[in-house]
This record gives C-alpha cells, sequence and structure tokens, in this order.
C-alpha cells in the first residue's frame, strides 16, 4: 500500500484528488493535511469519512514539526502538493500571505520530504514530491499560440508570482540535490465544491440570488478550462509514471471568453430554473490590476508520455458543474455563511 500525503486535501481540487483516488485505488492510504481556511470545507469530504485509508489532519504546511511528525509516524511515499492561497483578488489586497503559504510552505514541505527521504547513497526508493501549479507562471499570451512547459515564466500578479516562487524551489531541489520531483501546472478547473469567489460557482450562486454577475473589463479575456477530474487524472499519471525532474502542462482545449461563460451560466439558470435570471444581471466593472488577456495550454508533453488527454468536453463539464451546484445548494449556503467551519468541530471532536 502506497501512502500520499495531500496538502489542501479539503479545497476544491484537492478533495475531488482525494475521492478520485479513494474511488479509483483500493491499495492507497492518504493522509490529508489542510488547515481548514475559509477554502477548506470537510463537508467535501462527506463520501470518505468513514474510509479507514483516508486520515484527516487538521494543520498548516509551514508547521515544521507537524509536517515531520506525519513522515515519521505514516511512512509517506508521495507528497502532493495543493496547499494554496490561490485567489488573484486577495492577492493583490494581502501579498504576504501569498508568500508565506504558497512560497515557505512548500520549502517547508520539500524539507521535511528530504529529510524523510534522503539515504546517503540516494533517496528512499519509490518516493516521489509533486507540485501542482497554475498556467499563470506563465503571463499572458496574445490572440495566438499556446503556453509549452519551455515558456519561460513571466507572473503578473502576486499570486501567479508566488506560485512560481514555488516552482522554481521545487526545480533546485531536484538540480541541487537530485530530489525525485514533479511539477503540474494546470489551466482554470472547474466542477463540484469549488468556493463561490471563483467565476463559475459565483455566477451560479449570484444568479439563485438575482445578484449582479460582475465581469472584469470589457469581459473578453480568455481562459481555458479544465474538468477537474480530468486534472485528477493527470496529477495521478504524473505522479505515478511521470519522468523525475519534469514539467508537465495540464490544459482543457476548451478556451473560453469570460462573457461566454457568464452567458452560458445565465442561459443554463434562464431555461432550466428561473426565468427571471437574464443577461441584464451582467455588470460590467473596472478591470482588475494586471489582468492577463489570454491563457491557452498545450499539453502534447503529456498526452505523448504518459497517454493523458481531456475527456471532458466543455459543453458537456459546463452542464454537469452548474446542474452540481443546483442540486446542492446547501452545501453552497454552508460555505458562503461560515457554517461549514463547525463542521469540524463536530464530525472530529
Amino acid at each position: 500500500m502506497k501512502t500520499y500525503l495531500v496538502t489542501g486535501g479539503a479545497g476544491f481540487i484537492g478533495s475531488n484528488f482525494v475521492l478520485y483516488m479513494l474511488k479509483k485505488y483500493n491499495d492507497v492510504k492518504i493522509i490529508n493535511l489542510d488547515k481548514l481556511t475559509y477554502a477548506g470545507n470537510l463537508e467535501n469530504l462527506k463520501d470518505v469519512q468513514e474510509n479507514p485509508n483516508h486520515i484527516f489532519v487538521q494543520g498548516d504546511i509551514c508547521d515544521k514539526e507537524l509536517v515531520t511528525g506525519l513522515f515519521e509516524k505514516y511512512d509517506i511515499d508521495y507528497v502532493v502538493n495543493f496547499a494554496a492561497e490561490s485567489h488573484v483578488d486577495r492577492s493583490i489586497k494581502e501579498p504576504e500571505i501569498f508568500a508565506n503559504t504558497n512560497v515557505l510552505g512548500t520549502v517547508n514541505l520539500l524539507n521535511c520530504a528530504k529529510n524523510a527521504w534522503e539515504r546517503e547513497n540516494g533517496w528512499k526508493e519509490g518516493v516521489r514530491y509533486h507540485q501542482v501549479s497554475t498556467d499563470e507562471v506563465y503571463g499572458s499570451l496574445g490572440e495566438t499560440g499556446y503556453f509549452m512547459e519551455t515558456t519561460p515564466l513571466d507572473p503578473h500578479s502576486p499570486y501567479s508570482s508566488s506560485k512560481a516562487g514555488a516552482d522554481f524551489m521545487v526545480k533546485a531541489y531536484f538540480d541541487t540535490y537530485n530530489m525525485p520531483v514533479t511539477i503540474t501546472r494546470c489551466s482554470n478547473n472547474y466542477g463540484p465544491y469549488h468556493f463561490p469567489e471563483k467565476l463559475i460557482p459565483l455566477l451560479i450562486n449570484n444568479c439563485l440570488n438575482h445578484k449582479d454577475l460582475p465581469v472584469y473589463g470589457d469581459g473578453l479575456n480568455i481562459r481555458d478550462w479544465l474538468y477537474v477530474e480530468d486534472h485528477c487524472k493527470a496529477i495521478d499519471m504524473v505522479v505515478r509514471d511521470g519522468r523525475v525532474g519534469e514539467v508537465y502542462n495540464v490544459g482543457g482545449h476548451n478556451e473560453r471568453t469570460n462573457i461566454q461563460i457568464v452567458k452560458t451560466v445565465v442561459a443554463y439558470v434562464h431555461d432550466n430554473v428561473d426565468a427571471s435570471v437574464t443577461e441584464e444581471l451582467i455588470k460590467y466593472v473596472e478591470d482588475r490590476k494586471g489582468h492577463d488577456r489570454r491563457y491557452g495550454i498545450a499539453p502534447d508533453k503529456i498526452k505523448e508520455e504518459l497517454g493523458w488527454y481531456p475527456e471532458t468536453t466543455f459543453e458537456v463539464g459546463i452542464v454537469k458543474t452548474i446542474q452540481w451546484y443546483l442540486d446542492n445548494r446547501q452545501w453552497m449556503e454552508h460555505v458562503t455563511s461560515g457554517e461549514y467551519q463547525n463542521y469540524y468541530d463536530k464530525m472530529y471532536n
């Protein structure tokens, strides 16, 4: 049985990864470390609450004593680091929090893994540190072309800069210590359990409550959208079979402008839930500072080396996503009201 330390495993992508892995494999144990900030939610993990192969630990990746203790107690084989402050707008207001968690937290994880795995003549057999990164570290694209793994990093926000800094530290541990590491850089994820500060769940929540739908600038900024389960499959493949020291881009080949996303959500809610929800709710607001114009990822490397490809088209994925939030309105109400913060005490104490 392989033991994974999954950090940030109560957040959006992390919880989806935990659920995916425990559904797919019977021979893995997951130690789930999450600080349970506003975006971490144990309700995401209710389906594995009774699973003996899932052990939840509340804590901070910056806590050296805690993380060291987890390596000592559980004989960890793989680290998959999802833990990060991830909202660009928040990073503009509080950049120091992003630097602390995303850079120094990553360094602490690397150090603890290094101390546990390094041997006199090399590394413990079969171990791997995996960093989950973002396409935002590459900066902004023009109207054509795609981000490749060889594209120079050119981050523009405190968030993307902190993620790029973390990537450089992971690379440094490979170059300096020959530590077995891999990195994935993904495009915008969407799917279940996404905290409603991010675009798609925010739009759905606002539609249901007849609130304005804010759109930055002219609404023509382009993002590549990746269904979260497809991303989980990619990470699983890279952790198990990716080449040590390599970066793999994970993209959905689903480029859409922001205004297209907004109108898609409005149309679905209008047609299936509430006919009074219309595009009149759309409100154009002042553009975000340092707002990248376009992201687009070429996932050729991971497809050629590992056989991964995005299985979920945007047309299918967006309907599944919107319907999930409509079917789980209580979850939405909990995470936006703060009630979920008491969930830990009720379930684990």
